[in-house]
């Protein structure tokens, strides 16, 4: 083999020297890779890298998307609810009256679930996943024991078709689902089952059918009195007359339940608690306007003073005063704690 001079290697270019495998490599192709590994070689993995920042764009993009949906679609609705809290029910002084139990209601009205009519699917899509959400949530946070939800669950019940009232009625139930121990109660709107002269004896049935005919319900001896109030227009119509016979048998139950059991005409039957019943109703009593309402969920003060029409923005003043023989006085809340001495009218409307 003929000697070569390491000088003469070093001063040809590197194409001009053979590389063989890593154990057999000389001088000269170590040289050689000496010279590859040079300013173009690290201009390579620079690009390399730039290329795999470009690659995990869309990735990060995709992540910060994702991170964004779940804490508006989910997480949000943790951080406004917990905000949210029970009244503090004082303790007795020392040697009073033992502190009464205390019932954790929780109102609601007026969902409006739309219809195949006038529901776009996207628009009820939306609707429908901000109120189920917030209505979980609030029952995982606040543990309430019992839901009302005065009037009003859907937007066309006054019209809906049997397919099209079976199918609001089970997302419904789907989207105000509860744990066992919890009890929904539901009264009806005129969105339900229509404005008095809309109304029918089969939409009233439906709905009772859906949800409850019950009128009277109580829950650790707080009584509540549920009134079908689209039908309180006091003109003896045969759903009028009945809602009204209802509302007297309910009268009589709430008298007996403060006389001496087995006394009088009340006989021994089941007593309930001697306290003063609750309201729960759609249309509001009579009332001339709001001008003496204020809080949170006030009207606007250009539209406080704006006069009620009876009978569409509340009840008459006649039927206000058939209600009122329950012995109640008018109060909206949203987050309740009742108890067995509280006496209150729960309403709510929308037109």
């Amino acid at each position: 083999m003929k000697a070569v001079q390491l000088d003469s290697i070093c001063t040809l270019p590197a194409s001009a020297v053979p590389l063989r495998t890593l154990d057999g490599l000389g001088p000269g192709a170590w040289a050689s890779k000496a010279g590859a590994m040079g300013p173009a070689g690290w201009g390579l993995g620079r690009q390399g890298l730039r290329l795999l920042k470009r690659s995990l764009l869309p990735l990060k993009l995709t992540a910060i998307i994702f991170a964004g949906l779940l804490f508006c679609e989910f997480f949000i609705y943790y951080l406004v609810i917990c905000r949210c809290h029970w009244a503090e029910v004082e303790a007795p002084a020392w040697g009073g009256e033992p502190l009464a139990p205390v019932l954790r209601a929780m109102v609601l009205a007026d969902t409006h679930l739309l219809g195949e009519v006038q529901g776009h699917w996207l628009d009820k899509l939306r609707r429908e996943w901000q109120m189920e959400r917030a209505f979980q949530t609030a029952l995982w946070v606040l543990q309430p024991e019992v839901v009302f939800i005065l009037g009003d669950i859907f937007d066309e019940g006054k019209w809906s078709s049997p397919q099209a009232w079976a199918d609001d009625v089970g997302r419904f139930h789907r989207m105000f689902r509860h744990p066992a121990h919890v009890q929904l109660k539901v009264v009806a709107g005129n969105h339900d089952i229509g404005f008095h002269y809309w109304m029918n004896s089969f939409r009233v049935k439906r709905f009772e059918k859906a949800f409850s005919s019950e009128r009277l319900f109580s829950r650790k001896g707080v009584n509540f009195v549920m009134v079908n109030s689209v039908a309180m227009e006091g003109d003896a119509c045969n759903i009028c007359a009945k809602a009204e016979a209802e509302l007297l048998q309910v009268s009589r139950r709430l008298n007996c339940s403060r006389e001496v059991p087995g006394s009088g005409p009340c006989g021994a039957g089941q007593q309930l608690s001697p306290s003063a019943p609750i309201l729960l109703q759609h249309y509001p009593l009579y009332r001339a306007s709001d001008a003496n309402c204020s809080g949170p969920d006030a009207a606007p003060p250009e539209e406080r003073s704006v006069p009620f029409r009876e009978r569409y923005d509340s009840l008459s003043r006649e039927a206000s005063q058939k209600v009122c023989s329950l012995g109640h006085k008018p109060m909206t809340l949203a987050f309740i704690l009742f108890k067995p001495t509280q006496q209150s009218t729960v309403h709510a409307h929308s037109p």
